[in-house]
C-alpha cells in the first residue's frame, strides 16, 4: 500500500524458493488464495505471469498513497479476462488532511462523506456490481483520534446506506502502547466504536507485517487465523519496502532492497495477502 512508481529492473529477487512455487492449481483453485497490491497498475503484459502465483489484486478507484494520480482506471476488464479477482480499494485520509480540512471549514464527518460519495462514483464508472466490498485504505494505525473516528466512520456509514456496495477497512492489526500494561490495534478499535455506537457492518483487511506472526516475503503464507486479528477477510502478511524494525525475524525472505518480489517479476515489489476467497471483494 505504500509503494510508489515501479522500480528499475534488478537482479535480486526475494527468497523464494522452487518448494514454495505450488502447481496453479494447488495455489489459486484449493486456497490459501494469495493477492498482491501494488500502487502502479503493473502493465498487461505482466498479468500472465502474476496469475501464476496470485488469485486476486488490489484494484485502487482513487490516488494511491503518496501519489498524483492513479493508473488502474479502466483496467477492471482485462483483470478479469486474465482471471483475477478483486480488492476494490479507495484511499483515505491521513489525520493531517482531514485536520487541515477541518480549519477550512469541512467536518470530518462531511469530508468523510464526501470520499464515499467519490468512491460509490469511481466504482460504478470502473462497472464493478453492486455487493462489491470497498476497503477504505486507513494507514495510519494504533488508536484513531476523534477526527479519525468520525471520517472513517461517515465513510463507512455513507458506503453503507447511500449505495449498493459494502464498506470495508483496511487497517492495522500491529498492537501498538494504549497506555500502562495495555495494547491496541487500529482494528480493535473500529470494532469498539462500531459496537458502541450499534453501526452497520465493516468487513475487515487487516495489515500485519510482523514477524511472526507473518513468515515474510513468501508464496506459503500463513494461515488467516494466525494474523492475531479475528474474523478477518484479508490478511496482508507482507509489505514493499519491508518495516525493519518488526521484520528482522524474517529479513533473509526478502530482496536485499527489502522489498518482496515473485520470481519471473524482479521489476515489481509487491504486497502480499492471503485471503479465504479468491475474489475478496465478491465482485464476481
Amino acid at each position: 500500500m505504500r509503494l510508489s512508481a515501479l522500480r528499475p529492473l534488478i537482479l535480486l529477487l526475494c527468497v523464494i524458493h522452487s518448494s514454495a512455487q505450488q502447481p496453479l492449481g494447488s495455489v489459486l483453485t484449493t486456497g490459501p488464495y494469495l493477492g498482491f497490491d501494488i500502487n502502479d497498475y503493473p502493465g498487461d503484459q505482466t498479468l500472465p505471469t502474476l496469475r501464476r502465483y496470485f488469485a486476486f489484486v488490489g484494484y485502487w478507484l482513487n490516488n494511491p498513497p503518496g501519489e498524483t494520480h492513479t493508473s488502474w482506471v479502466g483496467k477492471r476488464e482485462v483483470l478479469v479476462r486474465n482471471g483475477f479477482g478483486f480488492l476494490v480499494l479507495f484511499n483515505g485520509r491521513l489525520e493531517a488532511e482531514i485536520k487541515r480540512e477541518k480549519r477550512s471549514g469541512t467536518s470530518p464527518a462531511s469530508l468523510g462523506t464526501k470520499d464515499a460519495t467519490a468512491a460509490i462514483v469511481a466504482a460504478h464508472r470502473e462497472n464493478f456490481a453492486t455487493g462489491t466490498i470497498i476497503f477504505l485504505d486507513q494507514e495510519e494505525g494504533g488508536r484513531l483520534t476523534d477526527d479519525q473516528s468520525a471520517y472513517l466512520l461517515a465513510w463507512t456509514g455513507t458506503v453503507a446506506s447511500k449505495s449498493g456496495y459494502l464498506p470495508g477497512v483496511y487497517a492495522s492489526g500491529q498492537p501498538v502502547s494504549d497506555g500502562p500494561g495495555k495494547t491496541i490495534t487500529t482494528v480493535q478499535h473500529i470494532r469498539e466504536l462500531v459496537t458502541a455506537q450499534h453501526l452497520h457492518e465493516i468487513t475487515i483487511f487487516v495489515y500485519q507485517d510482523a514477524c511472526p506472526p507473518s513468515n515474510g516475503c513468501s508464496l506459503q503464507p500463513p494461515a488467516l487465523s494466525a494474523s492475531g486479528t479475528p474474523d478477518i477477510a484479508v490478511w496482508q502478511y507482507a509489505q514493499s519496502p519491508r518495516r525493519k524494525a518488526i521484520t528482522g525475524a524474517c529479513s533473509k525472505t526478502y530482496a536485499a532492497d527489502g522489498n518482496c518480489y515473485a520470481a519471473d517479476l524482479p521489476q515489481l515489489p509487491l504486497d502480499l495477502s492471503v485471503s479465504g476467497s479468491s475474489d475478496p471483494s465478491h465482485v464476481r
